[in-house]
């Protein structure tokens, strides 16, 4: 039976997240709250555990998940080819709503799908997540529904669609702003920047930032 700790209060936030760093080291899942929606997440250097992470959302590897980071130094040691329109936008909106798809380290150890050698990266504003990615380090995290339905705001919501495919579910209250992050793929290799999926951050303040280093048809 999965368990759920009430992150409101001191004891059970100390044994909820104790808890979910075994799970996250034994390969197990675990839910936790970002500052746009709950995740599911995994170790993402454990090709096991990530696979896990898409056989309960119901998706296959042709969907890899994004990874969350603790740090933008963590950038640097997961992606290369970092265009300077792309640093601006870290510099600008981590930790926050924005995912970069970028290239990924070719060192790297790990399996999160068929990522053609990408990477999607995060830092989250939200002092939990943030909390226990210092603790395990980059962690695969996709929103903690079903894949096609809507993506969880409370644990309760969590819960509901995933059950007992998660060992831990940390309470961290209702999330409000009702959007996933921004993804914007900087993977051309002219230094374009494209907008995958609207999101939290709007293509306006995107381009407030980068201009015309934003692709103008950006959008879908």
């Amino acid at each position: 039976m999965a368990a759920i700790y009430d992150c409101s209060a001191p004891t059970e936030l100390l044994t909820g997240m104790r808890l979910a760093r075994s799970a996250i080291g034994r390969g197990d899942l675990v839910v936790v709250p970002t500052d746009t929606v709950y995740g599911l997440a995994a170790d993402a250097f454990s090709p096991r555990a990530v696979q896990r992470l898409l056989d309960a959302k119901g998706r296959t590897r042709q969907s890899p998940p994004p990874v969350l980071i603790p740090s933008t130094a963590t950038l640097e040691a997961l992606a290369t080819d970092i265009p300077d329109a792309a640093r601006s936008l870290v510099e600008e909106f981590w930790p926050g709503g924005l995912t970069l798809i970028l290239q990924a380290t070719p060192s790297l150890a790990w399996d999160l799908g068929d990522t053609g050698g990408t990477v999607a990266l995060r830092m989250p504003a939200d002092d939990l997540a943030l909390e226990l990615l210092a603790d395990t380090g980059p962690l695969a995290v996709s929103s903690a529904n079903l894949t096609g339905e809507p993506a969880a705001m409370t644990a309760a919501n969590a819960v509901a669609m995933l059950g007992d495919s998660v060992s831990v579910y940390l309470d961290g209250g209702p999330r409000t702003g009702g959007l996933a992050s921004t993804i914007v793929d900087a993977t051309d290799h002219s230094g374009l920047l494209r907008i995958v999926r609207q999101g939290a951050v709007s293509a306006e303040s995107l381009r407030a930032i980068v201009g015309d280093s934003l692709h103008a048809e950006s959008g879908a």
